[in-house]
């Protein structure tokens, strides 16, 4: 039976809207940025699918693009409305943090920083430099490394502060093993990076750590 003949309360596109897409679940969330199914297969069975094949949401919206596209109902239109809705909710987060504290307002840093991070499968050392006010003016990604690790050089970071004129930073990176609980490794490069700042007076506010479900904050344990 075709989505179209489903009683209309249980049609996934008309329950986001009559009752919010928190209602849904995640293969319905995906049927619905997917739109339509294939030779008889209704757009939530290919969702389920796909979860079923991948693990999870989050591994088939992050996985490699050549893979996606093998699977049965994705196609490039599929794979770009999904990567556009991936990109979408990142740039909704780096709105609220370029016009906002993010000392007054630190969920939504850590929200912002957990959607750039968290499903990257290697390991990425960011560095996010603020204004007076403490407000986003940019966000990079300085190193990369392995899954265990990435080699951070803070002469690196003192540079790139001083190019953008920044008051102050935030440091974050990602654990590609899931935990987001910091290591002595992460310890020793925080307090290398912040005494090396500390010569040019710019303040390091916190490091994030971010993990599958939950995002660490160096300040919020008094190690900052």
């Amino acid at each position: 039976m075709k989505i179209s003949e489903w009683p209309e309360n249980e049609r996934p596109r008309e329950r986001l809207l009559a009752r919010g897409p928190q209602t849904l679940s995640d293969s319905e969330l995906l049927a619905v940025l997917i739109g339509c199914g294939k030779r008889g297969i209704t757009a939530v069975d290919v969702a389920r699918q796909l979860i079923k094949d991948f693990g999870s949401m989050s591994e088939f919206l992050c996985a490699d693009k050549r893979r996606c596209l093998k699977q049965f109902g994705i196609g490039p239109a599929h794979y770009a409305s999904m990567q556009a809705a991936l990109e979408l909710a990142r740039r909704h987060y780096g709105h609220a943090v370029r016009s906002e504290s993010s000392v007054e307002n630190p969920a939504e840093m850590r929200s912002f920083v957990r959607a750039q991070l968290r499903d990257k499968p290697y390991e990425v050392f960011c560095v996010l430099y603020l204004d007076v006010h403490h407000r986003l003016i940019a966000f990079q990604e300085l190193f990369r490394g392995s899954t265990d690790s990435a080699g951070i050089y803070p002469r690196e970071v003192v540079r790139e502060v001083m190019i953008r004129n920044a008051f102050a930073v935030i440091l974050a990176h990602n654990h590609p093993s899931g935990t987001a609980e910091p290591s002595q490794a992460d310890k020793l490069v925080t307090r290398r990076v912040r005494d090396a700042l500390a010569l040019i007076e710019v303040k390091v506010i916190d490091h994030l750590v971010v993990g599958e479900t939950r995002v660490v904050s160096f300040a919020d344990r008094g190690w900052i």
